[in-house]
Order: structure tokens, then C-alpha cells, then sequence
């Protein structure tokens, strides 16, 4: 995507999914047929430095990144919003008209044989332990339902979101003392996870960037990444996927550490996070093991065409062994 000039909000008008204009900034979408919203936050295109000098070594060399504007989800994706998708009898349930066919052939998640909850909770609570596949499929069946293209963050725009502006360790400084007005992590979660949207929000009106849970990003994870960027400025970067393992997982969630919570701070996806699957092959939809990994959206401003977005929501799952 071009990189383009962040101007004043109010001037900008794009072109939505239904053929109608609306001015760039923050809107609630209605899952059309059901009685469902969710919200998200208009964040303007610019220029920011990627990583951390002190931080660990796959978070270095800071770069020069720039970033056209996006809509992110204000809060992490949650089982209200996530358990439609997963079983038609939700879906059922929380529709207020009939399911479209197109609807129904969207290709849905094999039943876990566990609670994957894991006995935390689902009003508001963040939908957790699936795999970047399943998420994508999440976002495939938004776009059936609301003929908008949703998708995940790159590692990029999920950095510059969470920064909201700022050069600190956190969104809100660096003191690691404030960290409870902001997150749900070691020191006050009771190793679970809660309700999205109770902590403060970063400048950017997100909430939960923070701990909770750790959200999926697009991008394979290469702990060498940030070395082909440096001393360039880089528009748009992302990994592309080729391989299953390791994807990138950001933001740090409700079990881990003031240090693994910062706004820089990388996580690799890993095959233990399945260890106890007892399917074979094991499953292309969800981790066992893995309760702290959740979903936050991401919308471009620019729509890709039919065949981009076919590609983005059709590549075949690698099978894991």
C-alpha cells in the first residue's frame, strides 16, 4: 500500500465496503443479522521508530517505519463477538434475521475437546487459545457477514497503535509502577483473564494493549527481522507467512512480567503451545495451551482487490504433525 500524508480526519473520505463515503475516524460496526457491535478506532497515518535500543536483541536496531492510516479494534476481540463464528447454534442465537447462505459456507472451527475458556469466563472477555488460522478464518467470516475486509495487524502497525505517539517503554511512560492502571498482568490478574475495557486506555483510545492477552499479528516472527531495515525507512513492512511456526504475538497478557508487557516487546509462537493436543494431526484451529493468546482487528484504509482479500482468507492451513 502507497504511503500517504496524514491529514486532518474530518477531510478524509473513504470508500466503506457497502459503497457509501463515510469520514476517516472511529465507528462502531453492526455484524449485519445479528445483534452484535464492536468498535474501532481510527489511527492516523505517520512516521515511528520501531523497536528499542534497550530492549532485547530481536526488538533491535530501532528503524524508521511508515505506516498508511488504519482502523484498529478498541478492544481485543471477545467471545460475544467470536462464539458466533465458532458454532452455528450461537450464531443462531445472536442473529435477528436468517443466516445467509454465503454465510454458512464459511468454513468453521472443529470442536475443541475442552473448555477453552479454561474456566475464565465469556461476557466481555477476551476469546482466547486459537490459532493464527483460526483468526484469519474469524476475520474471513466478518467479511462475509459485513462485507468489510477485517483482518490481523502487522507487527508494524500493532508497535506504532500501541505507542499512540509516545517513545517510552509503555504507551503511558516508563514507569512500570503505573502499569496496573493499564493492564491485567502478573502482579494483579489473578492469572486470568478479564473484562476488555476496564484499565485506561492508551492515548489512542485503545484498551488492554497492554496484557490480557497477547494479540496475533500477520507476520511470521524473525528474531532478525528489524537487520534488513536498518538505517532505511520502510513503508508497510511485514513477514509474510511461508512456514506455520514461529508467527508474531504482541502486547504480553495477564500471566507475564512488567518487562514482557512494553510496547516493544516481541513473543514467537511455538509448537508447545499444542503439546497436549491428542488429535493427529494435531489441530489447525486452536492451542491448548496457549490461554493467553487473543485477537485484536485491524481494517486498511485502502481495501484490497477481491483477489487479494481471496488470497489473505484462503491460504490452505500447513498441517501440524
Amino acid at each position: 500500500m502507497m504511503f500517504k500524508k496524514f491529514i486532518a480526519p474530518a477531510l478524509i473520505l473513504l470508500s466503506f465496503g457497502k459503497n457509501y463515503a463515510q469520514e476517516f475516524k472511529s465507528y462502531t460496526q453492526n455484524i449485519d443479522g445479528t445483534k452484535l457491535t464492536f468498535d474501532m478506532q481510527a489511527i492516523p497515518a505517520g512516521a515511528f521508530k520501531m523497536g528499542s535500543k534497550t530492549g532485547k536483541a530481536d526488538e533491535q536496531p530501532v528503524h524508521d517505519v511508515k505506516l498508511d492510516a488504519f482502523w484498529m479494534g478498541k478492544y481485543e476481540v471477545t467471545w460475544n463477538i467470536f462464539e458466533p463464528f465458532l458454532y452455528r447454534d450461537y450464531e443462531k442465537q445472536a442473529s435477528i434475521s436468517t443466516i445467509p447462505p454465503e454465510v454458512d459456507a464459511v468454513t468453521r472451527p472443529t470442536k475443541p475437546y475442552l473448555d477453552m475458556t479454561f474456566g475464565m469466563g465469556k461476557e466481555n472477555q477476551p476469546a482466547i487459545a486459537m490459532t493464527q488460522y483460526n483468526a484469519i478464518q474469524f476475520c474471513k467470516w466478518l467479511y462475509v457477514r459485513t462485507g468489510v475486509f477485517y483482518r490481523l495487524p502487522t507487527e508494524a502497525e500493532w508497535e506504532y497503535a500501541c505507542k499512540a505517539g509516545t517513545s517510552t517503554a509503555y504507551s503511558f511512560g516508563s514507569d512500570s509502577k503505573k502499569l496496573a492502571d493499564y493492564a491485567w498482568f502478573k502482579d494483579n490478574s489473578e492469572n486470568k483473564t478479564h473484562p476488555v475495557g476496564l484499565k485506561q486506555p492508551n492515548a489512542w483510545g485503545l484498551y488492554d494493549m497492554h496484557g490480557n492477552v497477547s494479540e496475533w499479528t500477520c507476520d511470521q516472527y524473525l528474531a532478525d527481522f528489524y537487520n534488513q531495515h536498518n538505517g532505511k525507512v520502510t513503508v508497510n513492512p511485514i513477514a509474510l507467512p511461508d512456514k506455520l511456526y514461529p508467527h508474531s504475538v504482541r502486547g504480553g497478557s495477564y500471566d507475564e512480567t512488567p518487562d514482557n508487557l512494553t510496547s516493544t516487546v516481541r513473543l514467537a509462537s511455538d509448537p508447545s503451545w499444542k503439546q497436549l493436543d491428542p488429535q493427529i494431526p494435531k489441530s489447525n484451529w486452536w492451542f491448548p495451551e496457549a490461554p493467553f493468546v487473543g485477537i485484536r482487528l485491524v481494517r486498511p484504509t485502502k481495501t484490497p482487490s477481491k483477489t487479494e482479500i481471496d488470497a489473505y482468507y484462503n491460504k490452505q492451513p500447513i498441517k501440524d504433525l
